[in-house]
């Protein structure tokens, strides 16, 4: 077992590599555009250029993405210290990514080698006049990731583990996470994971459950994703259920705020009312804030009301991080 208070880094981060592009869109475009509302759609590159064409704009915004990318940029703004690990290409698109993840403070996986010739990810994020966010995401070379791109000593000189659920989408990115969980497990790094996206519980719920395997430490979910993975409508058995997948979790719920269960108390934490605008990103930010507080030594209530304040100040605006002096202004 590791000593704590030995760790380099406070969260070890793994997942994909995608940069987003945003565009501003009504309902109607979507249907046109034949893209299913509020959820993330995986296509394939043809089609995510055939979307571009018909579309013919620019898009509001190009900024380097992925959920667990957005989570430890978050960490990484509000002081802590993260390692990154992913996979990307040696195209413009991959250099924006990890010029992202460099001026955010983020140690990677590509420090000491030159990416892979290929296509990096590109991330379609369409949002509607309601704030919800659709997508369309053409994964490229992330969706290869793969045990290979772990760095088991930075893993292994972090607090936590963090890995986002949209891994099982691939065979190699699940081994990447179940290969991950296993290491931290056996050198006392604590796990955490997150469901990402409904569509992950309902098409690959038996990969999201190999993941958690025996249990986790800690569980991020919105309350439609605890729903899918605990097969259930009702919310109080999506809370006895998680209990059997983590010994802590976060079921995010929008307006109405968010549980935590700190392993032995429900706490309700309320939202911080504000006119959203764009809700792209949210739960990956509340999760980066919520995990810097536990790492710096907050109760959960207090990590978990952070996290609260962070996604509120993000859906006030398009685009799903925020600045350094957003951040600093919460922390």
């Amino acid at each position: 077992m590791s000593n704590q208070s030995n760790k380099i880094y406070d969260v070890y981060g793994l997942g994909n590599a995608l940069v987003d592009m945003e565009f501003e869109v009504t309902p109607e475009t979507l249907n046109d555009l034949g893209i299913e509302k509020g959820v993330m759609t995986l296509v394939d590159e043809a089609r995510q250029a055939e979307i571009l064409t018909t579309l013919n704009r620019p898009a509001s915004q190009q900024t380097g993405g992925g959920s667990a990318a957005n989570t430890l940029v978050t960490l990484s703004r509000l002081g802590g210290k993260g390692f990154y690990s992913c996979k990307v290409a040696s195209d413009p698109t991959g250099n924006v990514f990890l010029t992202d993840l460099a001026a955010a403070g983020l140690d990677t996986n590509w420090q000491q080698q030159s990416p892979p010739e290929g296509i990096t990810g590109k991330c379609l994020v369409f949002v509607t006049p309601d704030a919800d966010r659709s997508m369309n995401t053409f994964l490229g070379i992330t969706s290869e990731i793969s045990p290979t791109e772990l760095v088991p000593a930075a893993l292994t000189a972090s607090k936590y583990l963090y890995m986002e659920g949209y891994l099982v989408s691939s065979p190699t990115g699940k081994a990447a996470a179940i290969a991950a969980r296993d290491l931290a497990g056996a050198q006392g790094v604590k796990t955490s994971f997150s469901l990402s996206d409904l569509t992950m519980t309902q098409f690959f719920r038996e990969g999201l459950l190999e993941i958690i395997g025996n249990g986790l430490d800690l569980l991020f979910a919105n309350e439609a994703e605890a729903l899918g993975l605990c097969q259930t409508e009702q919310l109080e058995d999506a809370i006895a259920g998680l209990k059997h997948y983590a010994k802590q979790f976060v079921i995010t719920r929008g307006a109405q705020g968010s549980l935590v269960y700190d392993g032995q108390t429900l706490l309700e934490i309320a939202a911080v009312p504000v006119q959203a605008i764009d809700t792209n990103g949210a739960g990956d930010t509340y999760a980066g804030a919520f995990l810097y507080g536990l790492t710096q030594g907050m109760t959960a209530a207090q990590a978990a009301t952070l996290g609260a304040r962070a996604a509120a100040e993000l859906v006030t605006q398009l685009g799903a991080r925020l600045t350094p002096e957003q951040l600093q202004r919460l922390s």
